[in-house]
């Protein structure tokens, strides 16, 4: 059972930064894929960005690729989302997600754990 909680969220201005973590826990967390999704008002969970469970392989949603970089160190347990040039469509609340598997996976319904979720807010 893997535990994993978010941080990192808050509120920047339009073009500003912000870098959220996803801790994990009471797993090998090397040996868990892990994924970063969001939720906007009225919308449907997004996929952001994954990273497999070595951190050799990444992959980005559309919407922002160039802007956001995925990460991990596997010696503290904890995965990293890099957000640059924040939009005021980028608001949500992001949650990580972890499954048992080396490779990258973009496919939420796969996804067996999930954090509680971190709330940001991108202000024109």
């Amino acid at each position: 059972q893997v535990q994993l909680v978010e941080s990192g969220g808050g509120q920047v201005q339009a073009g500003g930064s912000l870098r959220l973590s996803c801790a994990g826990s009471g797993g090998t967390f090397r040996n868990y894929a892990v994924g970063w999704f969001r939720r906007a008002p009225g919308k449907e969970r997004e996929f952001v960005a994954a990273i497999s469970g070595s951190g050799s392989s990444t992959y980005f949603g559309d919407s922002v690729k160039g802007r956001f970089t995925i990460s991990r160190d596997n010696n503290k347990n904890t995965v990293y989302l890099q957000m640059n040039s924040l939009k005021p469509e980028d608001t949500a609340v992001y949650y990580c997600g972890a499954i048992r598997r080396a490779s990258t996976v973009t496919d939420i319904n796969q996804y067996d754990y999930w954090g509680q979720g971190t709330q940001v807010t991108v202000s024109s």
